[in-house]
């Protein structure tokens, strides 16, 4: 099975992320007009917010991701229209637990871009901490290494599929 190259990865990332984008419409008009109450949760304390965000945004999407990419489905709907499927080392579809774990180390610079604008948002005008800046730092190093490991990798294998065990393969 010949690998999935950067191109064909970032088309089936794009249609999912249609999926996504529709996803997070639904959730927009859910805390403005159907529940607006739900914004209180997200304009609260830093942690209270970012727990919101969390159970409303990240984790909904994690799940599409982890679920879909398993050996459940084969595939996100993205990658299932590119023609692409994850699978471990020896070339079979993932399990759930391999899925999450990828999920997890793929999305880890999105969940700490979250956590970094949430304490911006409560920091104000004060000075800015030398632990936020790191962590912004880190969130562009982890999203520049995900991608220069996909396009100079043999196997074009970004970082997070050679942590949990996973290739992209067409």
């Amino acid at each position: 099975m010949p690998s999935a190259g950067i191109w064909i990865r970032l088309k089936a990332f794009t249609l999912d992320y249609l999926w996504v984008f529709l996803y997070l419409c639904v959730v927009g008009l859910l805390t403005v007009v159907i529940a607006p109450n739900l914004q209180d949760y997200f304009n609260g304390p830093a942690g209270i917010a970012q727990l919101t965000g969390f159970l409303l945004v990240t984790l909904p999407v994690s799940l599409y991701f982890a679920i879909g990419d398993s050996f459940l489905f084969n595939g996100t709907y993205g990658k299932r229209k590119m023609k692409i499927q994850v699978v471990d080392g020896q070339g079979q579809p993932i399990g759930i637990v391999r899925s999450i774990v990828r999920t997890i180390l793929k999305f880890l610079p999105w969940e700490l871009s979250h956590f970094l604008v949430y304490r911006l948002v409560s920091l104000g005008e004060g000075e800015f901490p030398l632990h936020l800046m790191l962590i912004g730092s880190l969130v562009y190093l982890l999203i520049f290494v995900y991608i220069l490991s996909v396009i100079f990798s043999k196997e074009n294998r970004s970082l997070y599929d050679r942590l949990s065990g996973t290739k992209v393969v067409c």
